[in-house]
């Protein structure tokens, strides 16, 4: 599951919807040496941008360095950094090795973190699972002692609490409008 230590760091970046964006900005990270630890793009309310959540275990001096390098990008229109207290959702699908005895104990276990079976063969149950980053850690660590024989999660999705919104403070959003699409 993705970190959450004290330099674990969370951006949703606010992006035009244009080819090459995502590239650009995992290359910008990867050139000056970090990883990114998990990465979300998607569209937004508005066809013209792409919102990107990315998670980044870096000190703080070198999360301003990153931030300084993205907003140089003509493509980046706004970044904030969330809070702890942001709504955060990742997705899950696992096949966990069962039988005729574990197999009722595995479907509690996914009804109680009101997960989804959504295959099921003789020896392995695959399960979707929603939810925060640490609610599908203790749904994995639960899973464990069956065996699990296959894992794929998304990245990290996440929005900040309260009415305000991304969009609602780009003023970079203007001065494109004002200079028109950038080819």
């Amino acid at each position: 599951m993705i970190g959450s230590g004290p330099n674990t760091h969370t951006l949703s970046v606010l992006v035009q919807n244009h080819p090459g964006v995502l590239a650009r900005i995992a290359g910008l990270i990867h050139r000056r040496g970090y990883n990114i630890e998990s990465l979300a793009v998607g569209p937004t309310e508005s066809p013209e941008m792409s919102r990107m959540t990315l998670q980044v275990n870096v000190e703080d001096v070198v999360l301003e360095q990153i931030t300084k390098q993205l907003n140089k990008l003509v493509e980046v229109l706004k970044i904030v950094e969330l809070d702890p207290s942001a709504v955060r959702r990742e997705l899950v699908l696992v096949k966990v090795k069962t039988s005729p005895e574990t197999r009722g104990q595995l479907i509690e276990i996914i009804s109680l973190f009101g997960a989804k079976a959504v295959d099921l063969t003789a020896e392995v149950i695959t399960v979707e699972a929603t939810g925060s980053p640490a609610k599908l850690a203790a749904l994995l660590d639960l899973f464990e002692p069956y065996g699990i024989r296959e894992l794929v999660q998304s990245g990290l999705v996440a929005l900040g609490r309260g009415n305000r919104s991304l969009t609602d403070r780009t003023p970079r959003t203007e001065r494109l409008k004002a200079v028109g699409p950038i080819a």
